[in-house]
């Protein structure tokens, strides 16, 4: 049985944490559902602003339980039962949270699709999670008698997010109410603010809401607090976040460094009031310590931080605060307080091993999925296959993964799923898929190639080829060609450091 790491300077609140006979850490107040926790902000404040399309409507709080309440009418209507698994395809926006907490409401269970996904990968993640309803773009939500079930219990099954998987198919982290709620009271603590202040907090959505970023870590903890969500369309929309500093006053922003990295260079930011700005949160992507200090210099009055996590943790695991951001940027912070973690195998003389995390914000396995759920989930903890560190301190440092993911700006992608359409593509004779270093996205998806038939490879075909099965993020931005095999130990394994270390990668072909 693992033994959790001792949790060293640990800089977080810790009142209402109490530990079960396990040992396992919980809060001890948290609402048993999503639909009791949007419930207890409409009473506290119906009129109160909710939610914000940048350069478009805005919803209260009343309006959005009402709305809601009708999407879960319309789909109760339309036969969805209670428990059965319904598919979100739409884009950021007021529709994608309507249609979320609709499913809530009917005491269904939200599937967030990838709007980036192929025909192929949404086919595979809607058969596999047998989802009985689909929310298509552009097409009108269901409206129907308000409803709203009563009894839903914080280890019910709330949503499934697919996550891809080493072996190229989606797998689904079965998230519960629970893991949404430890989550949210997770990200409100790394404000290191009064809850009070909630209802002053607003918070500019930039990533996908597919993503548990944009759900978990920033819409949940926002409405649970009362305060005002902003939501932006597209991620590259600088004039969205123009208007939702400048004009709006929003004084939360949460978004990969290359968001950041982009943001901070257009010639507007230069003029725009950010004094307002209290919180700067990035995380999802390998960042430069430069970019760190570019942060603090930009925006003076914010604090600024690292929140790192995956899918199968509802998002937070630890969190770099800023009073450590600086001095440690190449650290992920420190487990938040219902966080355990522990190292597997952990090498004798570096102290790195392979990284399990134990807590209430851990879901419950993989839908559909026993084998791989039995492999990554054992014995309570979670084995999140990142090789890592933790110092005397408490502070946690990732130092490599060990499944070969690459980490596209805040896109994973792995590198067998690229690997296995590539295998495909005309011409090619061997492959291999890693990560290329990248200043602004931190990594991007490079491949080695070595051609069927020396000098006889048609690199546009390839690429053609694998847009037709990969989504667009996934698709090599840096190609070469190699003349040699490639290069593999005595039993056969691809030896990819070495591989990193023989590559000249040149330019990226977009």
């Amino acid at each position: 049985m693992p033994q959790p790491i001792p949790r060293g300077r640990n800089p977080f609140n810790e009142a209402g944490v109490c530990r079960d006979k396990h040992g396992v850490a919980r809060y001890s107040d948290r609402p048993a559902s999503l639909v009791h926790m949007l419930r207890a902000s409409v009473e506290r404040d119906a009129d109160a602003t909710a939610l914000v399309e940048v350069g478009g409507p805005s919803i209260s709080y009343g309006q959005l339980l009402e709305r809601a309440a009708r999407v879960a009418g319309g789909l109760c209507r339309d036969g969805v039962q209670r428990g059965e698994r319904v598919a979100i395809r739409l884009a950021n926006g007021i529709d994608w949270v309507l249609a979320f907490f609709g499913i809530q409401l009917l005491g269904a269970v939200a599937v967030p699709v990838n709007t980036r996904f192929t025909e192929a990968e949404v086919s595979y993640v809607v058969e596999n999670s047998g989802s009985a309803y689909v929310f298509h773009p552009d097409a009108r939500l269901p409206d129907g008698e308000p409803m709203g079930v009563e009894d839903l219990k914080p280890d019910d099954l709330s949503a499934i997010f697919y996550t891809s998987g080493t072996t190229g198919f989606p797998k689904g982290a079965m998230t519960s109410h629970a893991n949404f709620l430890t989550n949210s009271e997770n990200a409100f603590r790394c404000l290191f603010t009064e809850r009070s202040e909630g209802p002053n907090i607003s918070t500019l959505i930039s990533v996908p809401l597919f993503h548990v970023t944009g759900c978990n870590s920033q819409l949940i903890p926002m409405l649970e607090v009362g305060g005002r969500v902003e939501i932006l369309s597209a991620p590259l929309d600088f004039e969205g976040f123009f208007r939702a500093i400048g004009e709006h006053g929003v004084n939360q922003l949460v978004s990969v460094p290359a968001i950041y990295h982009a943001l901070i260079r257009q010639p507007r930011f230069a003029q725009l009031d950010v004094s307002g700005v209290r919180w700067v949160s990035y995380g999802g992507a390998p960042i430069a310590e430069s970019l760190v200090h570019q942060l603090k210099q930009a925006f003076p009055q914010a604090r600024v931080g690292n929140g790192f996590g995956l899918t199968e943790t509802c998002s937070l695991t630890s969190f770099l605060p800023d009073e450590e951001a600086a001095a440690h940027a190449d650290s992920v912070g420190f487990a938040l307080p219902v966080v355990d973690l522990a190292l597997d195998d952990a090498d004798p003389d570096t102290g790195i091993g392979e990284l399990l995390v134990r807590g209430p914000n851990v879901v419950r396995g993989y839908w559909n999925n026993p084998a791989a759920s039995a492999e990554t989930f054992a014995d309570g903890w979670l084995r999140t296959g990142d090789v890592a560190r933790v110092d005397e301190d408490g502070l946690l440092y990732i130092v490599d993964r060990k499944k070969d993911m690459i980490n596209r700006g805040g896109e994973n992608v792995y590198s067998i799923e690229v690997e296995n359409a590539l295998a495909g593509a005309p011409g090619v004779g061997e492959v291999a898929v890693v990560a290329v270093p990248d200043d602004m996205m931190g990594e991007k998806v490079g491949a080695v190639i070595v051609p069927a038939v020396a000098d006889q490879l048609d690199i546009e075909a390839v690429l053609a080829h694998c847009r037709s099965h990969l989504a667009d993020f996934k698709v090599p931005q840096y190609v070469v060609q190699r003349g040699d095999p490639l290069p593999r130990n005595a039993g056969g394994k691809l030896l990819k450091k070495q591989l990193r270390e023989e590559t000249r990668w040149g330019q990226p072909l977009r």
